[in-house]
């Protein structure tokens, strides 16, 4: 799922970097716009199934010692 995010991301890095070229026609643009409105969506849904999958991931069990092996037992001399 990360490499989709990955991909999705870079491509539309890509578009907007090509967008900002002065060398572009009016149809390139309206191509590359829609290019980016057209993964947004699925960028969107795959962000949304990491951000789910992060919330809901089952936290690690921590080792639970016994507290009652590190006590320091002193004996107390009485007068």
């Amino acid at each position: 799922m990360t490499s989709e995010i990955n991909a999705l991301k870079a491509l539309q890095r890509d578009a907007w970097r090509e967008l900002a070229s002065p060398s572009l026609t009016i149809f390139d643009r309206r191509e590359i716009r829609s290019r980016v409105r057209q993964s947004e969506p699925e960028l969107r849904t795959y962000l949304k199934m990491m951000s789910e999958r992060l919330r809901f991931r089952p936290r690690p069990v921590e080792a639970v010692g016994d507290s009652l092996a590190n006590i320091d037992f002193r004996l107390l001399a009485g007068s």
